[in-house]
């Protein structure tokens, strides 16, 4: 399915796509506000649930087999059983792109514990009213652009990160947290906040992995600050065009550079609580980017 021209001669944005799954069916197709979560689903009510967000460039899902390991890795912590396979996904993404005309987006994998039985409320056991698994799976697929534009931040003052914390190991559905730094930030007039580990080091940003660069090296902070082993982050370290170090606010004043790095984006650091920072320019962030997903400038 083809993008549809404007009066303008211009091709339209394509319309997002969303399937989700059904017990006694293959699955209903539509737009995300048309299609419906049951009221029961322990990813609704209890936050228990995992995703994760790839990137679509040119039609091809990008470290496709990474997120999905992942989202197992995941789903293992919060004791779900494993999510759908890779065949499974890439054909519901095929069809996605088909029914859109969506060539470049964002693909985000939903995986919650399902519904319960009637009546079950809360932490309760919640067990599915006839003993089949009751995990639930949907998805959606996205137009967008991957974004490469400076950002200001604040680092939180109330949200840290718990390396303690399995949850810090996982995309769970609980992003309170994330949104209460963001909103903090926001507030204070920021576009995007910083959070710290619980010891007080640097840790990552609300929904971006943090790289700082110190005399030319770029350096992340380890998984022990307790930020989310994200997928570029381990393509940065894997690559060595990064290394872990415990970083501190002081390593960020005094940084030659810093980003903000997810599947979806690379963004330079401008400042930090209104303190200038030398940012990176946009290009290098694009391609320093691009190297780790193999695509071409």
């Amino acid at each position: 399915m083809s993008q549809a021209p404007s009066a303008a001669g211009k091709p339209e944005a394509a319309a997002a796509i969303a399937w989700i799954d059904q017990p006694d069916g293959p699955g209903l197709w539509g737009a995300a506000a048309e299609l419906a979560v049951r009221l029961d689903d322990r990813g609704l009510m209890l936050g228990e649930g995992v995703f994760e967000t790839v990137l679509v460039e040119a039609g091809r899902p990008q470290l496709l087999q990474e997120h999905l390991e992942r989202w197992q890795r995941g789903a293992r912590l919060l004791g779900l059983a494993a999510p759908p396979s890779r065949a499974r996904v890439e054909l519901l993404l095929a069809e996605a792109l088909a029914r859109s005309g969506i060539r470049s987006g964002a693909l985000r994998l939903n995986w919650s514990g399902g519904s319960g039985g009637p009546g079950s409320r809360g932490l309760e056991a919640m067990p599915h009213p006839d003993g089949a698994p009751s995990e639930r799976f949907w998805l959606q697929l996205t137009g967008l652009e991957p974004q490469f534009k400076p950002v200001s931040t604040l680092i939180s003052a109330g949200e840290r990160r718990n390396p303690a914390s399995q949850l810090s190991r996982c995309k769970s559905f609980n992003y309170a947290a994330q949104l209460l730094a963001r909103r903090e930030a926001r507030l204070a007039g920021a576009d995007e906040a910083l959070m710290l580990s619980i010891d007080g080091s640097l840790s990552c940003g609300a929904a971006a992995n943090l790289l700082v660069q110190r005399q030319g090296v770029w350096w992340t902070p380890p998984l022990a600050s307790g930020c989310l082993p994200g997928v570029m982050r381990a393509q940065a370290l894997g690559r060595g065009l990064a290394q872990e170090a415990v970083l501190g606010r002081e390593d960020l004043e005094r940084s030659e550079a810093a980003l903000l790095l997810n599947s979806l984006s690379c963004r330079p650091i401008r400042s930090c609580a209104g303190q200038s920072l030398p940012a990176a320019e946009e290009g290098m962030a694009s391609a320093l980017w691009r190297s780790l997903l193999e695509i071409d400038p």
